[in-house]
């Protein structure tokens, strides 16, 4: 089992980036907690990592904090609960507040998750409510602003769109939301999070 990879960032292309570690570059798929805090392409990064074996894959995962790794475990503990779905938790909820959904047994805010029903939301709340003070989180892991005052590389927009739709929301929905996102200047990761804070807000 792979712990923690250390190195430096090589890529970053939501909801993928690679790792360059002693001149191996190790491709995972982080949520979106995670690529907020990312530092610049080029610079040192650890991160925690969970890897799936399939019969036909093996798929690292990547987490900035021990917490979000955590959490990403205790999901995938929870019957219907893949890794797609857990990413896609990670992604659209801060620690904090999901950890608040468990306690107030909110499965409406989770409901408004790509992937999530109102079953398996109810399920995950079941599942994880008793659990929530295993979980570790201090005051939780809000979602970090991307750098401020970066130029928007060529291309944000259309960054921005793959990733969202990689996390499960449709494309009229992602088009719909990038648009009133957009400002001046945004990164990639600055879209993403105001798109993701537009569906947190309905």
């Amino acid at each position: 089992m792979i712990g923690f990879l250390r190195g430096l960032l090589a890529v970053k292309a939501p909801p993928w980036l690679v790792v360059d570690v002693n001149g191996v570059g190790y491709e995972l798929e982080a949520p979106m907690s995670t690529f907020y805090a990312l530092p610049a392409t080029g610079a040192p990064v650890k991160l925690f990592t969970h890897l799936v074996v399939r019969e036909d894959a093996q798929l690292l995962y990547g987490f900035l904090t021990d917490d979000e790794r955590r959490l990403f475990r205790a999901l995938l503990k929870v019957t219907g609960v893949g890794p797609k779905v857990a990413l896609g938790v990670l992604s659209g909820i801060s620690l904090e507040a999901f950890l608040a959904c468990l306690e107030t047994e909110d499965a409406t805010a989770l409901v408004r998750i790509p992937g999530i029903g109102r079953k398996t939301a109810e399920r995950i709340i079941i599942d994880l409510r008793d659990r929530v003070k295993a979980l570790g989180a201090e005051g939780g892991a809000e979602f970090l602003p991307g750098a401020a005052g970066m130029a928007a590389p060529a291309g944000a927009q259309a960054e921005a769109f793959s990733a969202l739709v990689a996390l499960g929301y449709k494309p009229p929905e992602v088009l719909r939301l990038l648009k009133a996102a957009s400002t001046e200047g945004a990164t990639t990761e600055e879209l993403i999070r105001k798109a993701l804070q537009q569906v947190a807000g309905k």
